[in-house]
This record gives C-alpha cells, structure tokens and sequence, in this order.
C-alpha cells in the first residue's frame, strides 16, 4: 500500500512550528516588538501538483497579483496599488508622512486620510509623487537598476538569456542595492525597507523553468504566505514568456520569525488541517512581460480556511546619527 503524500502547505506549518518552539527571542529595532526567530530554513513547491496559495488561512490573492503587476512594472509608488484597492504598502508611505506632520511641514492626516486623498489625487499631482513614493524599492531595482549614468532592465535581461541559454547558471535578479541601503546611501535616498525578498535565481532542467528566491528577512506569518504565492506566480509567468514548463519554486530564508502580537493567531492556524491547493489560470496569448494585466490570472477551486488578522510590524527605518558614525570608521 502507497504511503499517502504529505500535503505540502505542511512545510510552511513545520516552520512556524519551529519557530514557536526553538526560536530565540529578539526585540525589533523600528518598534520594540518582541519576536521568536530563527535562520537558515528552505521550503519549496512543485507548481505542476497545485498553485501554493496557503489554506490554512485566507491569503489575499488580489492584493498579491496587484503587487506583483506593481513590481514588473517597475514602479515605486504606492498610487496604483491605492487605486486599486490594495493597501499593503500603505504605512511605509504614511510612516513618512507622519513624521512631517509632528514637525508642522504638512497637515495632519490619518492613515486612512492619507490613502484617500493619494487616490483622490492625479499619478502628477505633487501630492502623489512626493509622499507616496517609496524610493528605489524592488520594482526599480528589477526594471532601473542604475549603474554608473545607465539604467539596466535586470528582468530583461533575465529572460532574454533564459530564453537562449537555458543550461546557464548564473541569471540572478537582485534588489539590495547597497547605493540605496541605510548609511551606505547619500543622504535623502534611502530606501523606505531595505529589500526582506533581496535575490532570485533562474534555472531551466529538462524544460522546466525553475525560481529560487533568498529572503533575508520573512515574516512568517503576514509575509510569507504572499512572498510564497507571488513568486510561484512570477514563476509560471517566467516560464510562459519564455517557453517553459514550470518547475519548482524554492524559498530559501534567512531571519525567519514570529512577531509577538501573532502568536496567538499562529496557535490557531497550526490547529486547522490543509485543504487541496487551488490552480491559477494564466492568459496564454501573453507572451511578453510587459503586457499582463490583473485580469489575465484567475483562481480556481480555492477553499480556504477563515482568514486571521494580525497587525503589520512596520519594520525599516534607521537613526540619522549613525550614518555619521558610520563615516567616521571611514569604511567606504
């Protein structure tokens, strides 16, 4: 008699079991939040056996498909994302308006004040390209990358090599920038977070195109459910534009933990049994990064259990002062 295969959303269920129960205790930096962590974990996906889009608890495939337009696009503003009803971005842009408002340079606003009036707003309007820019955050890395008076379209170039040498190992994408990375920045040009979902790799074997991603910093419970879907769906979308069969996609992590304000959540999603994963269809006419839209993806046969809400940790942010410490160690 077969043994029954292991439903694999129990990798992901695994994780925040260890972390739970062998993780070290830390205190967050930006906030004060205490977290359990650990570092060094893989899971990964075969995409051909269901589209990984956690069951355990509702995950926002919307929000994940919009971002991951957002990103291709290389865009950095938080505008399409409001206009479309999707607000995971949200605070990293308010965080920054807020901080004007105490000091008397804008009027004060509440978060959800803020996210209204970026919608009200043209995409040319001062309002809009000041504060709901987020800096030179995945999307211009990925589709902007500037080198020495270029701008390079690492994505490009990714499936253009993928396309022709697909026994070739080295087609990475990175976005950690160090020209944008806290004290190694110019003054005024930081990123809003330094890249958590920081390289991914290519690879193609035996025509199926693969996808490795190294994320340094993963938030097991709010973040890595979408982290997991959105780039299994940059998988599949890799492996139409350019020709292929998906294969896996494999998640690598550093620092991997759980904030204090999720423990309980975490206690009951580890109580609920997985459910069969969905199936994502994609448009098959589109052939080209540059032409997806979101109405070309649809779920199918998605039966989640309920969703669990948990507050964002608004992580990022570094002391002014210690870009001047950090220069005086003349280190670069």
């Amino acid at each position: 008699m077969e043994k029954e295969e292991r439903h694999p959303e129990h990798q992901y269920l695994d994780l925040l079991k260890d972390i739970m129960e062998n993780g070290y205790e830390k205190t967050d930096y930006a906030t004060g939040n205490k977290l359990k962590s650990v570092f060094g974990r893989q899971i990964r996906f075969d995409l051909s056996k269901g589209f990984p889009l956690l069951t355990t608890k509702k995950v926002f495939m919307k929000g994940i498909i919009h971002e991951l337009l957002w990103f291709l696009r290389g865009d950095t503003n938080i505008k399409y994302l409001i206009d479309n009803e999707v607000h995971i971005w949200d605070d990293w842009a308010y965080r920054e308006y807020k901080k004007a408002s105490e000091t008397g340079e804008v009027s004060v606003l509440t978060q959800d004040e803020f996210a209204q009036k970026i919608k009200e707003n043209d995409k040319d309007s001062e309002f809009v390209k000041k504060w709901g820019e987020l800096g030179p955050v995945y999307g211009r890395q990925w589709r902007k990358w500037q080198a020495g008076g270029r701008e390079i379209d690492q994505l490009k170039w990714a499936i253009w090599k993928t396309k022709n040498y697909p026994d070739r190992k080295h087609v990475c994408i990175s976005a950690w920038n160090p020209a944008y990375i806290y004290e190694m920045s110019e003054p005024g040009t930081s990123m809003a977070i330094p890249p958590c979902h920081v390289l991914f790799n290519i690879n193609v074997t035996g025509g199926k195109l693969s996808l490795q991603l190294y994320q340094r910093s993963c938030d097991s419970f709010l973040g890595v459910p979408f982290n997991i879907a959105s780039y299994s769906l940059l998988t599949m979308i890799l492996a139409q534009v350019c020709g292929y069969e998906p294969g896996e996609f494999v998640h690598t992590y550093g620092d991997i933990h759980i904030y204090g304000d999720h423990y309980e959540q975490v206690k009951e999603q580890l109580s609920r049994e997985p459910r069969p994963f969905p199936k994502i269809k994609i448009n098959p006419e589109k052939k080209e990064i540059d032409d997806f839209v979101f109405e070309d993806f649809e779920i199918v046969d998605y039966d989640p259990h309920s969703a669990l809400k948990a507050p964002i940790t608004v992580v990022g942010g570094f002391n002014e002062k210690d870009r001047s410490a950090f220069e005086k160690k003349k280190i670069c």
